[in-house]
């Protein structure tokens, strides 16, 4: 453990933040989860609003810093190709 106070904050705000990248991270992968899901049950509708809303998701992380652009980009890039090859 640190024995100077600012490092001390240093630790108790990055566990802070490591936390909340966590809960971020974990709600992308659901909503990922959701459409690979109805992409597998070919429910194209249900895949085109779940396609919307890990959209909003990924981006929204990517925007805040818990994912980088590209890897945004890559992870939507991947589901709507996944998405638009339903028939």
């Amino acid at each position: 453990m640190a024995n100077i106070k600012s490092a001390k904050k240093r630790i108790l705000v990055n566990r802070t933040k490591a936390e909340h990248n966590k809960s971020i991270r974990s709600a992308v992968k659901t909503s990922i989860k959701k459409v690979e899901a109805a992409v597998a049950k070919n429910d194209k509708e249900a895949a085109v609003n779940a396609l919307g809303a890990a959209t909003a998701t990924i981006s929204k992380a990517a925007s805040k810093g818990v994912y980088h652009k590209n890897n945004a980009a890559r992870k939507v890039s991947r589901l709507a190709k996944a998405v638009n090859g339903l028939k």
